[in-house]
């Protein structure tokens, strides 16, 4: 019997704990203590229940009990204090209260009816796109579902952080009734996508669900819902809205299991996705840990590219934000580390977009940072990072109308992405320039409510309300912009990267109040 819970599988016949593709080491008496919880997980199990099933009525103290508990619950990623799995009742006994989910091996007379053996999980998240079942009897939306399962799976398979498996092995598994666990094992996949075309007066029904293969929870579903006119465009449609729906939910599990995990298990991947964690938050701590956590990442994988791009825009940040002790030494950080990254993967689309901005804030050669963001978008159009990336290295090329073009695409892309901020305040800047003052303010105040701390943001709406002779409003955000960021004036943020080509937004500053 196979037991599966969070991202753990405890296998009694193997009597293995696995943690993803990871053997987690286990005592056999503590292997024994949790076999004997999990099974009994309907019940309270008192200290006597144990002793005598575990410890065959040998006489046993607390504290050795206690010791053993507390060992599986380190095993299975518990705590004393959290006991998300493992339940303490006082004067009762102890119960496991985690979802579980059972898996039996098929055993028969023939082996080839047996279940193939598990292949272990890549060292990156995993995703097997299976073909859409057809709800109607159309053949016609059989190739449309099919060819939209296509579109999806070359759309996935261009975030290179995505092992995706391609589509001969995923539509093995069409027009049979699958078990998402076995789909996972069978392909080596940590997540599935599955769904159903359903076709009804002139409209298709699309239904799409995200499930994690290893503790068969649902991450996402949704419905769309589209006219059946055009099927190319239909198909492009659904793509971008399924992609762009999921993309984010994947990136953020992911960033929740390594926050789960136990320092000595991090591996580089995890190392990043703690780093981005931070990187999103965007305040002087963070920032300095998203570094921290960075330089971890690339001392156990020197040729992680996207790493060592997104440490590189961590320095910028600290330039740019104000918060270098020594801006001088960030900057050529912030430049070198870019380098580094392209001289790894200049192929990636995220470390070519992350790379492009650092390199606009920080260089200031248009002409190759404009390439590298049209590069970026290219490889990958379905990507909220290339498109933000390509956002901002026209706005700083003072190009405002296509950033805008271009920022109004990365929302499209992820509409509840944990970068929205960034975007919103650029965006707030470009629409300055081209004297859209009140759409402006609608995106600052939309930076504001992800990150109320975001200096750019407070620098937007007090320019944008300067320019609409709204002055106690644009007192008000050159307050704020000032007890975010003490030390600011006009000169020394143009200095330090603003946009002195931004010529709109640096005149509402000046109306607004801030120093010069």
């Amino acid at each position: 019997m196979r037991y599966l819970f969070e991202e753990y599988a405890f296998d009694t016949e193997r009597r293995e704990l696995r943690r993803g593709p990871d053997l987690v080491s286990v005592a056999p008496q503590v292997f024994d203590l949790l076999d004997y919880l999990i099974r009994n997980r309907e019940r309270v199990v008192t200290k006597d229940d144990l002793i005598n099933a575990i410890w065959n009525k040998r006489s046993v103290s607390d504290a050795a009990l206690t010791t053993r508990l507390n060992v599986a619950r380190s095993a299975i990623g518990d705590s004393g204090e959290e006991q998300r799995l493992i339940r303490t009742l006082p004067r009762k006994g102890f119960r496991f209260v985690g979802q579980v989910r059972e898996a039996r091996d098929a055993t028969g007379p023939n082996p080839s009816d047996a279940p193939a053996s598990a292949l272990a999980l890549p060292d990156k998240p995993s995703l097997a796109v299976l073909p859409f079942e057809n709800m109607s009897s159309d053949p016609e939306q059989e190739y449309f579902a099919d060819g939209m399962v296509e579109e999806i799976t070359t759309a996935l398979s261009r975030f290179k952080w995505l092992f995706v498996i391609a589509r001969n092995s995923s539509f093995t598994f069409k027009g049979k009734v699958v078990d998402v666990k076995e789909v996972g094992r069978r392909l080596g996949v940590r997540y599935v996508l599955e769904g159903s075309v359903r076709k009804a007066a002139g409209k298709v029904r699309i239904t799409g669900q995200l499930i994690d293969a290893v503790t068969g929870a649902h991450i996402w579903a949704d419905r769309f819902e589209r006219d059946l006119t055009d099927v190319f465009a239909l198909q492009d449609q659904v793509t971008v809205a399924v992609v762009s729906a999921i993309q984010p939910k994947l990136l953020q599990t992911e960033i929740e299991i390594a926050a789960r995990q136990r320092p000595e298990n991090l591996t580089a991947y995890d190392f990043s996705l703690r780093a981005r964690q931070q990187f999103y938050l965007t305040t002087r701590e963070r920032v300095a840990e998203a570094i921290r956590l960075a330089h971890r990442a690339l001392e156990l994988d020197p040729r992680f590219g996207f790493v060592a791009a997104l440490a590189g825009n961590c320095h910028m940040l600290n330039v740019v934000l104000g918060y270098a002790m020594d801006p001088q030494f960030e900057r050529k950080e912030a430049i070198r580390l870019c380098r580094l990254a392209l001289s790894i993967d200049d192929g990636d689309p995220d470390t070519l977009a992350t790379a492009a901005i650092t390199s606009a804030f920080m260089v200031g050669d248009s002409e190759s940072e404009i390439e590298m963001a049209d590069r970026a978008v290219a490889l990958n159009p379905n990507s909220f990072g290339a498109w933000n990336s390509r956002g901002q290295v026209y706005r700083i090329a003072g190009l405002p109308e296509e950033a805008v073009r271009s920022f109004e695409r990365a929302m499209r892309m992820s509409p509840v992405d944990p970068r929205l901020h960034l975007m919103f305040a650029a965006m707030g800047t470009a629409l300055i320039e081209l004297g859209r003052f009140d759409e402006a303010i609608a995106a600052g105040k939309k930076a504001l409510r992800q990150d109320p701390f975001y200096s750019p943001a407070h620098r937007c709406l007090a320019s944008a309300f300067a320019h609409l002779g709204r002055g106690v409003e644009a007192r008000e955000a050159a307050a704020r912009v000032l007890e975010v960021d003490p030390a600011f004036t006009i000169s020394a943020w143009i200095a330090r990267g603003g946009l002195s080509n931004a010529k709109l937004l640096i005149k509402g500053l000046r109306k607004a109040g801030l120093p010069e």
